[in-house]
């Protein structure tokens, strides 16, 4: 059963990385590779880059067991994915 943590001032409940962890940290593993391949010429570069320290930041979080928050995770994920299919699009 994942041990549920509250911060105050959020308003959130955090779980803990067991719960959540297996298949974010796929799909981690696979968008990072991806969006460090965009092109420095492309738009969505700048963009990509802080896409990928915020999901490197989860997965370090994952990796040593610490909490973390699932809105967080799940909306960059979403974003990372957004901005390949936007990457993608600049070269048809």
């Amino acid at each position: 059963m994942p041990k549920e943590n509250y911060r105050p001032g959020r308003g959130s409940t955090l779980l803990t990385v067991k719960k959540i962890s297996e298949p974010n940290e796929k799909l981690i593993r696979i968008l990072l590779p991806r969006l460090e391949r965009i092109s420095v010429d492309s738009y969505w570069a700048h963009r990509a880059s802080g896409v990928r320290g915020a999901l490197t930041k989860i997965l370090d979080h994952i990796e040593t067991g610490q909490t973390i928050d699932p809105e967080s995770v799940m909306t960059n994920i979403l974003i990372g994915f957004d901005i390949l299919k936007e990457a993608a699009e600049e070269y048809l």
